[in-house]
């Protein structure tokens, strides 16, 4: 079977009704980024980042995966898939994806405060004094800006094996995942699907731009392919 490796960003969720930042002048749902995605926004108030994430976590419940996603599952009939995401949410696997690696971390995923190493499955709110065993206070399993991606270096790999690239909804703003591309061998076709898409710069493979939404961009190339 082919191999496709599927590289999808906010856009890819765009649709289910989860809120991008990337439009809205850096704010995500009405905040600085950075007082809610980064180290130093942790270390200055906790309980706003806890509750920030308590509900994109919450929110998970309410949505569901659009026709993008589901086309992604469905392509698992006839090739070997491998969604690598830069989303934290869990739309993929609702949708019924098998082969999912999360660069940026999850929402339904805690560690302790310390532990970089640890992920534990948790699905309800976080709080000031949730600990692990190392009585470490408990925070989202997300890579906040400024930390490193270790994913990144199972990521690589896939992208080096791939018969066929799409990236879906993501504005390649975001490093190291936006690099991810130029580890395909240069005969593979890339597929960009994106309503804005960003232009790409010194990649050697044949490239196809479907500028529109991630589930109009999939109901064609489906066919495609």
């Amino acid at each position: 079977m082919k191999k496709i490796v599927v590289l999808t960003g906010a856009g890819m969720s765009a649709e289910s009704g989860i809120s991008t930042f990337r439009d809205s002048n850096g704010l995500w749902e009405n905040h600085d980024v950075m007082e809610v995605a980064s180290p130093e926004g942790w270390r200055k108030n906790p309980a706003l980042v806890l509750d920030f994430y308590n509900k994109r976590r919450a929110q998970l419940k309410e949505v569901k995966p659009n026709k993008g996603h589901e086309i992604l599952a469905e392509l698992e009939q006839n090739f070997n898939v491998q969604i690598i995401t830069q989303n934290v949410d869990n739309l993929h696997e609702k949708a019924g994806s098998s082969n999912i690696l999360h660069l940026h971390g999850e929402l339904v995923k805690v560690r302790g405060e310390f532990s970089e190493s640890e992920s534990i499955f948790w699905e309800t709110d976080i709080h000031i004094g949730d600990v692990n065993e190392n009585a470490e206070q408990l925070r989202p399993d997300i890579v906040w800006f400024g930390e490193q991606v270790p994913a990144i270096d199972f990521a690589i790999p896939h992208m080096q094996t791939a018969d066929v690239v799409i990236i879906i909804g993501t504005s390649l703003q975001v490093y190291p995942a936006a690099g991810l591309m130029h580890y395909a061998k240069s005969h593979v076709p890339v597929y960009y699907i994106d309503p804005n898409p960003a232009t790409i710069y010194d990649l050697s493979n044949p490239l196809e731009v479907l500028p529109m939404s991630a589930s109009e961009g999939m109901e064609i190339l489906k066919e495609k392919l």
